[in-house]
């Protein structure tokens, strides 16, 4: 008769204290639970933080656990509200904030005023992440609170990300990724946690649809914010827009092609598109896939990227 693998009573103490309900993970529980572990004790240690926060995954986690760890007098929650940020997905980071009880704080990131950021070339990350550290950093020293935390994980230490230069040079911390946890990770726990962000799709700022070299504007930026909107009010969950000028790159997964070529929708997405300014619209037959923009860096120029 085949056993299944139990997790320890300390694995169970572990979640209990950590408000979670429900099972443990029975698939590489106890690596998981170390990991969980390791992050408590991460953040412990750090006692009054500014947490980074967008409202995605990764970063609502980590505030949770924040929170759980530290108590909600102890974190403040900082999200930017800058033009480059989804406004629903802003939503969205302001009523879960609340539900955490957690004091949060806006700020206006405005990177347009950053001509490096607006030249949109392969280090424009590098140069709004310095000037968000820069802000957080300070509002951190007249708040009395000792660290700012991202929440940057294991595997955003292997792409290409000149934002994580930043961070290095400001020193600010990424407890996630200190304790070694995956994306995949990550969903799970928020899972266990019953995080509402546990399976909602990624959603990186609007610059990061511009082609590499093509200027930055309020103008394109709002150009992709509508035309993804549009999109979304499609039924489309995971997809991007991404901007080449005057032509829009349209990509989703392949098993959704159909539902952007098929009539009325095709029609639909072509004229609204167009109505925005795009005289192009196509569909990438490759499909989604994160960061597809960095495809046409040489090495070279990511090279310079990363610094």
């Amino acid at each position: 008769m085949r056993l299944k693998r139990r997790c320890s009573s300390t694995v169970e103490h572990g979640f209990r204290k950590a408000g979670v309900v429900g099972p443990i993970p029975t698939i590489g529980c106890v690596k998981l639970q170390q990991k969980y572990n390791s992050l408590q004790q991460i953040v412990r240690k750090l006692g009054k933080v500014v947490v980074a926060y967008s409202g995605g995954v990764d970063s609502t986690f980590l505030l949770k656990v924040a929170v759980d760890t530290l108590g909600a007098e102890n974190v403040l929650a900082c999200v930017s509200t800058g033009i480059v940020e989804p406004k629903h997905v802003l939503q969205r980071a302001k009523r879960i904030a609340k539900d955490l009880g957690v004091r949060l704080q806006t700020i206006d990131t405005d990177e347009l005023k950053d001509p490096n950021f607006v030249a949109n070339k392969a280090d424009r990350c590098f140069h709004c992440k310095s000037h968000l550290c820069q802000q957080l950093l300070d509002i951190a020293d007249k708040k009395g609170l000792k660290h700012v935390v991202f929440g940057t994980n294991a595997d955003d230490l292997d792409d290409f990300r000149p934002g994580n230069r930043a961070m290095k040079i400001f020193s600010v911390r990424s407890p996630l990724a200190e304790a070694g946890l995956t994306k995949k990770d990550i969903r799970t726990l928020s899972r266990k946690l019953g995080l509402q962000t546990a399976d909602v799709p990624a959603s990186p700022c609007l610059a990061s649809r511009l082609a590499y070299g093509l200027e930055i504007s309020k103008e394109r930026l709002k150009q992709i914010e509508k035309a993804e909107d549009f999109l979304r009010g499609l039924g489309l969950v995971e997809f991007r827009v991404r901007h080449h000028d005057c032509l829009a790159r349209i990509e989703v997964h392949p098993e959704d092609i159909g539902k952007v070529t098929k009539e009325p929708a095709r029609s639909k997405i072509v004229e609204k598109l167009k109505f925005l300014g795009f005289k192009f619209v196509t569909i990438d037959l490759q499909g989604f896939r994160t960061g597809s923009l960095n495809e046409a860096l040489s090495d070279e120029e990511k090279e310079e990227g990363r610094g």
